[in-house]
């Protein structure tokens, strides 16, 4: 075995990406010295989506003070310059659920913050800028954030104003013309895993907001202000964001960055691959390491082991997926480029057991597939 990639998932309060990059590397250089490893840790959107870029591809972390996700509140923001002068932001580093505590009111909270660094990194003169959502305390459908970059929001008043979730049904004219002038030729590329609408019962509000501390009365009166704000997007632009799956993302930032901004909203997997170059890295590879806390039929939605099976299936790379749990209905995945999917729960334990046993675990697995893979005379 002379080439492997690495590019797993995190399993989700158990295991960084970075740290099962670090596991597995170790273990196939203990058993293949001469191997060339190549280690992509994954950024799925949300916090530690920065890091994970900078890991994978080296680069700059620029911090600056901007706007919490309450207004009147400042913290300390950062995102990251890659190698090609690629800016990479993600939403938590400005408004994130965890930021707010136990004050969570979807109704109050801004993305404005979000937009500061938007504006910061466009100024630097940036050629693409990726946006990870995730996490997010806020509803404002990425009102916060286009005021932030200079997009003007007028009342029936003809007054001009910042939306918050609560006030969404206020606005009543949306002059895009006011944009900083460096973000209106940026392209922004925007990081979305999930398909929900803008509003509705599967929209932003009904599914997400009970996270973000909306009771059943806010729900009910966000989503409509949702539809009021749609029809106006709608005006401004000739968008129908309930049509784009992935608007009602981080609280209808999906849609508000797809039509506000032209943005693409893109698997996150997917934006990884393009970035790091992932077809290229493929050339003379032997095998692709990749792995999520759990692979079940909702997974072949897209998510990162089905996401990188595709690509590398289409170079004849073979794939080998690590995972905590292997639910029902997984077959499709060998469909989709997989090789082999291993579970790293060696004595078939719950999760809370399991948990503290993982990166040793992790190692012994793979331990053990390499020897049976030498066996062979691989």
């Amino acid at each position: 075995m002379k080439k492997v990639i690495l590019i797993p998932d995190s399993f989700k309060g158990t295991m960084s990406s970075a740290r099962i990059c670090s596991i597995m590397k170790d273990t196939i250089l203990n058993h293949y010295p001469e191997c060339e490893v190549v280690s992509i840790p994954v950024a799925d959107g949300g916090e530690g989506s920065v890091d994970a870029f900078l890991e994978a591809l080296g680069g700059e972390k620029v911090f600056k003070t901007v706007t919490g996700p309450y207004a009147d509140e400042k913290v300390e923001g950062y995102y990251g310059i890659l190698p090609g002068n690629i800016a990479v932001l993600e939403m938590a580093a400005a408004a994130a659920l965890p930021m707010v505590g136990d004050r969570k009111d979807p109704s109050k909270t801004t993305t404005y913050g979000v937009g500061e660094l938007l504006v910061d990194a466009a100024n630097r003169g940036v050629k693409k800028i990726i946006l990870g959502l995730g996490g997010s305390a806020t509803n404002d459908a990425a009102c916060g954030l286009a005021a932030a970059c200079g997009v003007s929001f007028y009342n029936a008043k003809g007054e001009k104003f910042i939306p918050v979730g609560g006030t969404l049904d206020e606005v009543v004219k949306i002059d895009l013309s006011t944009m900083d002038e460096n973000l209106k030729n940026t392209p922004i590329v925007t990081m979305c895993d999930i398909d929900n609408p803008f509003y509705g019962p599967e929209g932003a509000i009904a599914v997400y907001g009970p996270q973000k501390g909306a009771d059943e009365k806010m729900v009910e009166v966000i989503d409509e202000k949702m539809k009021k704000l749609a029809k106006v997007i709608e005006d401004t632009t000739g968008i129908n964001v309930q049509e784009i799956p992935g608007s009602g993302a981080a609280g209808g930032m999906g849609g508000g960055m797809a039509a506000l901004f032209s943005s693409t909203l893109q698997m996150g997997i997917e934006t990884v691959l393009d970035t790091v170059g992932f077809d290229e890295l493929l050339e003379g590879a032997d095998f692709v390491y990749t792995g999520e806390g759990r692979i079940d039929g909702q997974s072949l939605r897209g998510k990162v082991v089905i996401g990188v099976a595709r690509r590398a299936s289409e170079k004849g790379v073979k794939v080998n997926a690590f995972v905590g749990d292997i639910g029902d209905n997984v077959e499709g995945a060998y469909k989709e480029g997989v090789t082999g999917i291993f579970s790293i729960n060696r004595v078939a334990v719950p999760y809370k057991e399991a948990r503290p046993r993982a990166e040793r675990d992790m190692a012994l697995t793979i331990d053990n597939l390499l020897r049976y893979q030498k066996a062979l005379g691989i």
